[in-house]
């Protein structure tokens, strides 16, 4: 049965305006909903989440995707409870990130060595270092519509720019130095010829490509990554991936295996630690090393640290996560039941009378209100960005709480009633969106 919008409780509210008044915005960063569905959390347990007044929401938002094993996992909870007893802390080696390391390099593709650090956006920062150092190149090639955190190289072109297809890139947020928009050239996501030409015309000064290979929402078309990462081998550029989320998200080997694709750089987050802060730089041995610390001083030296980066906390976390992922069968029954809910948000879309989409693979996906084809950042751009937000929204009246406007994250705790209740709530969701 539907939850239906209850009033927030007076103690509820109260806790809104002191968000209000304490932290900037009254959020925690980018995320916010509208004042009319905001609520507090409580607690989370599994695939819900509770909010002070003890209303439960089926959670497809997951902490932004780290979550990929649900709220409150047992092993989890009892491995970093078990470690936090021994220490949290030690800014030294310890037992589990050196067993966390060889996990990694034994479970990614391209990875020789790694290096861990405390977020996505630290470990793209650092990833982007170490391809300008090695190449002694400065410029950077992104694609249209791609998100790379928030370091100032990457907050360029996430939103198209007009029709017209250039290399231009448009920063995107105060506060980036005026300069290093002439350090970074801009692709259209999955146009092979023109990422092809722009690297054959720059490849003397770019030191890398940088892609996320599911962008966003967006599927790689056929051979578009090889053929960009081919080009960028020819002229010695290095490929770097984003998989802060595909990551041990859509399998074992993250997009690299998935999609059968290879980089020299690859970038891991979000599931790598089920909830707890801790990314990585994974990649080739000969890149990897110009951040040992024996070679402070030399001229190639590239400086990667943070105080908290590979903590045994956050290793124990990520160990916890991991061992449970590796479990036989278990990637395929996430993609089967998150495709199970992206058809079923479809087919509730041509009931409804409404050209619902839900671009992107089982594990992470957008639920979209478009008559186009979701094949790059200018098509996202022509869809009826209004009523997919407005959709979001009164989703999140039903109960089911996501990425308003933007991704729905499925862990391996969303069960088949969670996708039954889903697909119940979106089709009254979707019918209040078509009467307004």
């Amino acid at each position: 049965m539907a939850i239906e919008t209850a009033a927030r409780s007076s103690a509820h509210n109260d806790l809104i305006a002191e968000a209000e008044e304490y932290l900037v915005g009254g959020v925690l960063g980018l995320f916010r909903l509208p004042d009319d569905v905001q609520f507090v959390v409580r607690d989370g347990r599994g695939s819900k989440l509770y909010d002070v007044d003890g209303r439960e929401y089926i959670d497809y938002l997951l902490g932004s995707g780290p979550m990929i094993l649900g709220h409150g996992h047992p092993a989890v909870a009892a491995a970093v409870a078990e470690q936090a007893a021994r220490g949290s802390h030690f800014f030294m080696l310890s037992a589990p990130i050196i067993e966390l390391a060889k996990l990694v390099c034994a479970a990614v593709p391209c990875s020789d060595l790694v290096r861990f650090t405390g977020s996505g956006s630290e470990a793209i920062t650092f990833a982007l270092r170490l391809a300008r150092a090695f190449t002694g190149r400065q410029k950077i090639l992104k694609f249209e519509g791609g998100y790379h955190g928030v370091g100032d190289y990457a907050l360029f072109d996430q939103q198209p720019h007009g029709d017209r297809a250039e290399s231009r890139a448009h920063v995107e947020s105060a506060g980036i130095p005026k300069v290093l928009e002439s350090e970074v050239l801009v692709a259209p996501f999955n146009d092979a010829e023109t990422t092809t030409r722009l690297i054959a015309e720059h490849g003397g000064e770019l030191a890398a490509v940088i892609v996320e290979p599911l962008q966003r929402c967006v599927t790689p078309a056929p051979g578009f990554i090889e053929s960009v990462s081919a080009a960028a081998r020819e002229h010695e550029v290095l490929t770097v991936f984003d998989e802060v989320v595909t990551g041990f998200r859509l399998a074992w080997g993250g997009a690299q295996e998935y999609y059968g694709v290879a980089c020299d750089l690859a970038v891991y987050g979000k599931a790598l630690s089920g909830g707890y802060p801790l990314a990585a730089v994974a990649g080739r041995r000969d890149v990897m090393e110009l951040c040992d610390p024996r070679h402070a001083g030399q001229a190639s030296y590239t400086v990667m640290s943070g105080t908290m980066s590979g903590n045994p906390l956050v290793a124990t976390a990520a160990l916890a996560t991991l061992g449970e992922l590796a479990r036989p069968g278990v990637y395929d029954r996430l993609h089967a039941r998150g495709n199970t809910l992206r058809t079923g948000l479809v087919e509730v879309g041509k009931v409804v009378g409404l050209p619902l989409q839900a671009p992107g693979e089982g594990p992470v996906f957008q639920p979209l209100i478009s008559d186009q084809p979701a094949t790059d950042a200018r098509q996202l751009a022509r869809a009826d960005r209004a009523a997919t937000y407005k959709l979001g929204v009164e989703l999140v009246r039903e109960g089911v709480l996501l990425s308003v406007g933007s991704k729905m994250y499925v862990s391996t705790a969303h069960t088949e009633e969670d996708v039954g209740r889903t697909l119940e709530a979106a089709e009254r969701a979707l019918r209040r969106v078509r009467r307004t």
